[in-house]
């Protein structure tokens, strides 16, 4: 994974593996700046918003009614109202109790346009499931922004409760791929209905230094994340560092991380020890036992909240951007991030993982379930107390999450059980036991329930049905009709 001027047959066939991977072309001739934390983030976000003279294009999950947020509001009407274009794109369900449509009327007033992605709506059963989890800023088509940071005063912290800012990683870019930005954006925009976004002029796409990197901007079930994530662990020959915010491990990329560690690959996974979300953090511990006996290091953070999504390998590759590691991020939302090539922004972020984990606590296995792991060397660990973390509902996610993998390998019979999973086994065949009494002695109770939702799917799947056949219709008509 080195870059060189002449390119040998083996680095020609892996930049081929990864392009076709990731579904994204290298391009060469950018420019890339590290961003570390929220308050970095929003002054450069700020700032460039500010200077905008043709377009401003944001996209985020999260943009919230609080100081933040209008300070980000303002700029942008200011904007506006200075006629430079604004688009704006955010979820619906990251932005369900956090902003509404009155918060967005100044900017809409000054002539911004705004638009929210997937808001729920008939004919599409389980279309809420998927989400535009991005975060980006592009301006004039020559400077962009991507990272893991929402729009929300939270990431900052707070201080007068002693709250630390949460710790999250971004980048901000220059050159070719800027226009690769602007197109993910464009893709989003015309996904949230309306009519299609089209720029007055082409983005420059000058060379502004000597990056490459690809932009990797994921749809749902496109994969191209997930395979290329899992090219990476069969690539990395001496280091795979990895941060992730809402690690959920699948199998396959459990036994990638594992191949490697087990082939004396230095892999790395750096998680919360606290998390804003304690149902996934109880499904990510629930994961860790695989990886440590495979010689995997599991960290945890010692900090507020550690939302950054990066990989490091080999001191030559890195990734940075809204990814994370589960199905959720790989299969079902709209995602971008960047991969880069450069071995001096590798060990940039190689660096800032190193001081990370000077506030991290290691996990390792022993007897009694875990322990803390021992200072090893003053880089790598800090020894820290003991934290009671996540409730009763993270608790008994995690309990389902092992109970549906003692299930599912007593079902196939695809690997051996061990016995401490009776327990499990035991307590789903009296919960299955007492589902059948109770089907037949009140089998309403069953019903009603199934009938709902089959209810449910009947009147969506009815409407879409509508709509595609009133398309096929239209269509039709459109080429009968004479000219």
């Amino acid at each position: 994974m080195v870059t060189t001027s002449t390119p040998t047959p083996s680095r020609l066939l892996a930049e081929q593996a990864l392009s076709r991977t990731a579904g994204a072309p290298l391009l060469g001739g950018n420019k890339v700046e590290l961003l570390i934390d929220a308050e970095a983030h929003f002054a450069a976000w700020l700032a460039a918003i500010r200077s905008a003279r043709q377009r401003v294009l944001l996209e985020n999950y999260i943009i919230r009614d609080d100081e933040v947020g209008h300070a980000f509001l303002d700029a942008l009407t200011e904007r506006a109202r200075e006629g430079v274009f604004v688009a704006v794109v955010v979820d619906w369900m990251g932005c369900l109790g956090q902003s509404g449509s009155s918060f967005w009327k100044p900017l809409r007033a000054a002539g911004g346009q705004v638009r929210v992605f997937n808001s729920p709506q008939f004919g599409h059963s389980l279309g809420w499931m998927s989400r535009d989890h991005r975060k980006q800023l592009v301006i004039d088509g020559r400077q962009g922004f991507l990272s893991g940071v929402c729009i929300s005063a939270k990431w900052l912290g707070h201080a007068a409760r002693h709250i630390p800012p949460w710790r999250d990683t971004g980048v901000a870019l220059h050159g070719p791929a800027v226009a690769e930005l602007e197109a993910g954006f464009a893709d989003s925009w015309n996904a949230s209905g309306g009519s299609p976004l089209a720029f007055a002029s082409p983005p420059s796409e000058e060379p502004a230094g000597d990056v490459a990197m690809r932009v990797i901007a994921t749809q749902p079930a496109t994969t191209g994340m997930y395979r290329l994530d899992q090219l990476i662990a069969a690539m990395a020959r001496r280091s795979l560092w990895l941060t992730d915010a809402y690690f959920v491990g699948v199998p396959p990329y459990v036994q990638a991380l594992s191949a490697a560690a087990r082939d004396g690959v230095d892999v790395r996974l750096l998680v919360p020890g606290t998390s804003d979300i304690s149902v996934v953090a109880s499904l990510s511990r629930s994961g860790y036992r695989p990886l440590l006996r495979a010689g995997v290091r599991v960290f945890e953070w010692n900090g507020s909240m550690l939302h950054a999504k990066t990989a490091v390998a080999d001191g030559q590759w890195a990734r940075v951007g809204s990814s994370n590691l589960n199905l959720a991020s790989w299969l079902s939302n709209r995602e971008i991030d960047v991969a880069i090539e450069d071995g001096g922004f590798a060990a940039q972020l190689a660096a800032q993982y190193e001081r990370d984990l000077q506030n991290a606590t290691e996990i390792v296995l022993a007897p009694r379930r875990y322990r803390r792991g021992e200072r090893i060397r003053s880089s790598e660990v800090r020894r820290a107390q003991p934290r009671h973390i996540g409730g009763s509902s993270g608790r008994a996610a995690a309990g389902a999450l092992r109970i549906a993998n003692s299930v599912g390998a007593a079902l196939t019979e695809r690997r051996v059980l061990g016995d401490t999973e009776s327990g499990a086994l035991v307590s789903t065949s009296m919960a299955l036991a007492a589902l059948t009494i109770v089907a037949v002695l009140w089998p309403a109770v069953v019903g009603w329930p199934i009938a709902a939702i089959a209810a449910w799917f009947a009147i969506n799947t009815g409407i879409r049905a509508w709509q595609l056949r009133r398309q096929h219709l239209r269509r039709i008509r459109g080429i009968d009709e004479p000219d």
